[in-house]
């Protein structure tokens, strides 16, 4: 496999990704479910004490729907990208997939989480503009990253393994 490319596919893999986030954080699509989903439990209270209380947690249809499309997004991009780099056998498409997708979670909590989340207005809730400290908290993102992030990145990489290993 081609570290070069590799490395190219993974800025434009984080491009993407950054782009994708930005698109779900709209005004009209920061209040649904599946978004308020990835805010910590005190943010999700202080905003459903003034707004319509829904269901977020991961058992929420909504929920289960954006993180399946997501498995779904990430398998296809990562087969093209794996492909792209050489992957040529199940354990290549696997390694490759788990690794973009471990750099992908580290990019997201490390970056979009603890410096863009935290920081920047247009993620603020409405009521929840003044919970700076609540915006801020790092161990929250790190464990979603680590659990259950870990366990769904191993769905596409198992995916992309298997298509690889069915299509040569």
């Amino acid at each position: 496999m081609n570290v070069t490319v590799i490395i190219i596919e993974a800025l434009v893999f984080a491009i993407l990704f950054t782009v994708l986030v930005f698109s779900f954080y709209t005004d009209k699509n920061k209040h649904s479910p599946s978004n308020i989903h990835n805010y910590p439990p005190d943010i999700q209270e202080e905003y459903f004490r003034t707004h319509e209380r829904v269901e977020v947690g991961y058992k929420s249809k909504k929920v289960i729907a954006a993180k399946s499309l997501g498995i779904v997004f990430f398998t296809l991009v990562l087969y093209v990208c794996a492909r792209i780099a050489g992957a040529s056998t199940f354990r290549e498409g696997f390694l490759f997939t788990f690794l973009m997708m471990v750099w992908i979670g580290c990019y997201d909590t490390f970056f979009i989480d603890w410096v863009l989340f935290a920081n920047l207005k247009m993620f603020r809730l409405e009521g929840t503009e003044h919970m700076d400290k609540a915006y801020h908290q790092k161990w929250f993102h790190l464990k979603g990253m680590l659990f259950p992030g870990l366990i769904f990145a191993l769905i596409p990489s198992l995916l992309v393994g298997f298509i690889i290993y069915l299509v040569r």
